[in-house]
């Protein structure tokens, strides 16, 4: 959310500047407002990488496992057992919490993943206490026990 902020806020400066410049009477300064709108092409060409890579994170949620698919162009997943997972944490920033969303955070004793985040899920939807719900059943299946070791 900070990159479309940061990205907008840019884009709205760089429209002002040019209708200020536009408005000036100098004619060689008033001819450089068409050409700061074509600066325009910058922040709407990273706010929509951000917005491709952001939608291109996959999540999917089974029985045994997370599954995390990313990329766009080379696609890459990352596998967590569910009996892996230590800790679910949620945490629900002031503007998440306007939006009604939370991101999930697991901590893991997975060597390659140990903290996968899961960023703006519904808070409906109550993701951290499905996962916990599938962690235990998954651990009772296989008969599997977390044990801290200091």
């Amino acid at each position: 959310m900070g990159a479309f902020i940061f990205w907008g806020v840019i884009a709205i400066l760089l429209i002002c500047l040019s209708l200020i410049l536009s408005r000036i009477a100098n004619p060689q300064m008033a001819r450089l407002a068409p050409l700061l709108l074509l600066l325009l092409i910058v922040p709407v060409g990273f706010a929509l990488t951000r917005f491709i890579v952001t939608r291109s994170k996959i999540f999917e949620l089974t029985n045994e496992r997370l599954k995390i698919t990313q990329g766009v162009f080379s696609k890459v997943t990352d596998t967590l057992e569910l009996y892996r997972v230590k800790d679910i944490e949620t945490r629900q920033p002031f503007l998440y919490r306007l939006g009604g969303v939370e991101n999930v955070q697991l901590n893991t004793s997975d060597a390659s993943s140990p903290l996968v985040v899961i960023d703006a899920i519904p808070s409906k939807i109550g993701l951290g206490d499905q996962i916990r719900n599938q962690v235990e059943i998954i651990r009772q299946q296989k008969r599997v026990r977390e044990i801290d070791i200091e």
